[in-house]
């Protein structure tokens, strides 16, 4: 039999950020968001005055795609845009009082699912699967880079890419 991909780390992982998406955004609905824009306002609360393109870097995202939320976020009344003193031709992001009250509500938000999604499991455990998402992510983001399983031979220090490998 071929490889079952239902088994995989990489599946579980794929349907257990989907069931997150699913239940952040029905939680979101209830406060006029959809998904990825409770992150921008939460980058705000961080360093309020952002420009446009330091949250794209902030959020992993490509430029239009944090203009497009900035503007449904400013029609909501959520941030405003205000040109740069140092530099007028850039926009500089800015949380409005909507937007700072809905920090609150977000947090709460995230503390729930958190709460749901991580019931029965002990902060051992917790601390170890941050541990090993943190690993993944760092393994997938790295897009040039090739895959563990040929890329032992590339690698600065020897049994690099099997640690990675077991790691996961």
């Amino acid at each position: 039999m071929g490889f079952d991909h239902r088994r995989s780390v990489t599946f579980r992982l794929a349907q257990a950020a989907h069931a997150y998406r699913v239940r952040a955004g029905s939680h979101l609905a209830r406060i006029a968001l959809h998904p990825g824009q409770e992150s921008l306002l939460k980058a705000l609360a961080e360093e309020d005055g952002m420009s446009m393109s330091d949250l794209a870097a902030t959020l992993g995202v490509q430029p239009p795609t944090v203009t497009k939320m900035i503007s449904r976020l400013a029609a909501q009344d959520y941030v405003e845009r205000r040109a740069s003193a140092g530099d007028g031709r850039q926009a500089q992001v800015f949380l409005t009082e909507r937007g700072q009250h809905a920090i609150a509500m977000i947090d709460k938000l995230w503390k729930r699912i958190e709460k749901d999604a991580l019931a029965g499991v002990d902060e051992k455990d917790r601390k170890r699967l941050r541990k090993l998402l943190r690993q993944i992510e760092r393994n997938l983001a790295s897009s040039s880079r090739p895959s563990a399983a040929n890329s032992a031979d590339l690698d600065d220090e020897p049994g690099e890419a099997e640690a990675a490998a077991e790691a996961i």
